[in-house]
């Protein structure tokens, strides 16, 4: 006796946005996979506790990599305030004296002849 499988619907490709393009995953987003992989585990095979401690110190390096990668940054800005730069701003490029330097969750910004809110990374020359 044969048995043929019907397929119930035509497959069609996803039209979902990557919500990591980049591939990176952050602190929120490991802590994440960690609990999902803690509740999953199998109860009667549950993982050992080097598994565990290896996680915990993967987390630990990212935590400690995005400081000091975050520290670079603001040292970085706090080393342009009073030099004139050059910068690609909203209407073109230009120039003026770094006055402060600001760091929140979208980054390290610089405040910019009173323009606040240019990312380092727009800074074409310093002078």
């Amino acid at each position: 006796m044969t048995t043929s499988i019907e397929p119930t619907g035509a497959m069609t490709p996803s039209t979902h946005e990557a919500t990591n393009p980049n591939g990176t995953i952050g602190q929120e987003g490991f802590l994440q996979l960690m609990i999902a992989q803690l509740r999953s585990q199998n109860p009667l095979n549950p993982a050992t506790n080097d598994e565990y401690i290896g996680e915990l110190a993967t987390f630990t390096e990212l935590e400690q990599m995005t400081n000091l990668a975050n520290a670079g940054e603001l040292s970085g800005g706090i080393a342009l305030i009073g030099h004139k730069v050059t910068y690609n701003g909203a209407s073109g490029s230009a120039s003026g004296t770094v006055e402060s330097v600001q760091s929140g969750t979208s980054g390290t910004t610089l405040t910019i002849s009173g323009v606040s809110g240019v990312p380092e990374s727009a800074i074409t020359e310093i002078s």
